[in-house]
């Protein structure tokens, strides 16, 4: 049995997958779980409604992670860009580690989980997809729920966001040196869940 106080970081691209599969490990470890790019989209749906990027993160309350608007690709695409500020960053970092080490167990999903939020992180994971993959998955949801894209617009978002989150200089995205890398291309959702926890076993094992 894995001990009280695990942090389980789940890092990767869009689309990947590490949602679902962190989803899956906490129901099934019994932890709490934080996607933290639901912090950003949500400091990024603030700054479309008007409001400054700082002032956004620095106000940010457990109300506004529940706002209807986060899964659009407008507050995608601006949740990216808020997320190379610096000082947006730091507002946001307290909030993460806290909620990291609470009793329990936590797993938390984002970008730069394993190697700036959580670098003693117990277990650190990095699901990663094909960019095709990871568009088409994101083309499906997207036109389920009613958006009119395209698989080439869909595509090229997909890269857009890859391009700026792995290349700004503010905790780039990137494996912690110490991750498990779990490719989900040719993975179904069950695989990829097994496969993280077998991994976290592995990892936790005394």
């Amino acid at each position: 049995m894995v001990e009280t106080r695990v942090t389980i970081a789940i890092d990767g691209p869009a689309a990947a997958g590490k949602g679902t599969i962190s989803k899956a490990v906490a129901r099934e470890l019994g932890f709490a779980h934080l996607d933290t790019g639901l912090l950003y989209r949500a400091v990024g749906a603030k700054v479309l409604a008007g409001a400054e990027a700082v002032d956004a993160a620095t106000s940010l309350t457990a109300e506004d992670l529940e706002a209807g608007n986060l899964r659009t690709p407008e507050v995608a695409q601006s949740a990216s860009k808020v997320a190379v500020i610096a000082e947006v960053r730091a507002a946001l970092v307290d909030f993460q580690r806290a909620f990291a080490r609470r009793l329990g167990g936590a797993v938390l999903d984002g970008r730069d989980i394993g190697t700036v939020i959580c670098p003693n992180a117990e277990v650190k994971l990095f699901v990663t997809a094909s960019a095709e993959v990871r568009a088409e998955r994101r083309y499906l949801e997207l036109s389920a729920s009613g958006h009119d894209v395209t698989r080439d617009d869909v595509l090229a978002d997909v890269k857009a966001r890859d391009e700026r989150d792995m290349n700004r200089a503010e905790a780039p995205l990137k494996p912690a040196e110490d991750a498990v890398l779990i490719d989900t291309s040719e993975l179904d959702i069950d695989a990829a869940v097994a496969k993280a926890l077998q991994a976290i076993m592995d990892k936790t094992a005394h």
